[in-house]
């Protein structure tokens, strides 16, 4: 009896054509919907958080005898940050307000003594050059009094600004005094670091075309993945980032090569600095904005 051939022929794979259309059709549809998207859209990971950081410097010399706060230490508007000796500047207080006292009383008599010749000279007694004499005298007498004043008021605000105040709501940072170190007018002391942030992006040129102040926009920070946060356009600047740097590219020199420029936007956050979590200047971003 003859015996029967098998074959070893694996069975054909007809789901193969059918698997390959339906993965093609996905990656089609993806690709349509990113294509629809991205004609309403524009992103960018060319952008970080920013701010205007407030140098603290003094206003008056001397040394420090204070200090009320520690690096990154959240702070309040005019909560005191650190104090200058005031001895030096109580003194001159004190000696411009015995001067505008002189001055006053000096005034004063000045004043009597003009409206006694003013008097006697409607007598004919005196004559006009006394006269006149004795009004100068005392419009020389009330400029002296008002002088006084002035350097009254001016010991006065250097006395104040022996103790340094924070000018608003803010985190303390790069602090670079200690206390009893002998401080000059004008020297850096620390920065604060508003709670007031926004987003500075760098979009290319050819991003703008679409781009307008007041589109809204949705940012993603590195510090906080997960989180996308409401924001908006809120300017553009006029002018590519090469041009306002230090030493802007010279193209006039017979080697031109054309580059893609990039404009920086400012993104604004929607939400109030207070409910944001904190977001430090310098921090990387990603802002998405929708071009309607």
């Amino acid at each position: 009896m003859p015996e029967e051939k098998t074959t070893n022929n694996p069975p054909k794979r007809k789901w193969l054509p059918a698997a390959a259309a339906v993965a093609g059709a996905a990656v089609l549809a993806l690709g349509l919907k990113y294509w629809l998207w991205s004609r309403d859209h524009e992103k960018t990971d060319d952008a970080f958080i920013d701010a205007h950081v407030e140098t603290i410097s003094s206003q008056v010399q001397g040394q420090v005898v204070r200090i009320y706060v520690d690096d990154n230490q959240e702070v309040k508007k005019n909560d005191p940050l650190m104090d200058i000796d005031p001895t030096d500047y109580s003194v001159k207080l004190e000696q411009a307000r015995a001067e505008l006292a002189a001055a006053v009383a000096q005034s004063k008599k000045a004043d009597l003594d003009a409206e006694s010749y003013k008097q006697l000279y409607a007598k004919d007694q005196v004559s006009r050059q006394q006269f006149q004499h004795a009004m100068s005298e005392a419009d020389v007498s009330r400029a002296d009094a008002e002088l006084a004043r002035k350097k009254v008021d001016a010991a006065d605000l250097d006395l104040q600004h022996a103790r340094i105040a924070a000018p608003e709501d803010g985190r303390v940072t790069r602090k670079a005094v200690e206390s009893r170190n002998y401080v000059q007018v004008g020297q850096p002391l620390m920065a604060l670091v508003p709670r007031q942030v926004w987003v500075t992006a760098n979009f290319k040129e050819t991003q703008l075309t679409r781009m307008r102040a007041g589109q809204k926009a949705s940012v993603r920070v590195d510090a906080y993945p997960g989180r996308r946060f409401s924001a908006h356009v809120d300017s553009i600047q006029s002018g590519t980032g090469s041009r306002f740097s230090l030493l802007p590219a010279e193209n006039a020199t017979g080697n031109f090569v054309k580059i893609v420029q990039r404009i920086p936007v400012k993104i604004a956050f929607d939400d109030p600095p207070e409910s944001l979590p904190p977001l430090s200047p310098g921090m990387s971003a990603e802002p998405e904005v929708e071009l309607k």
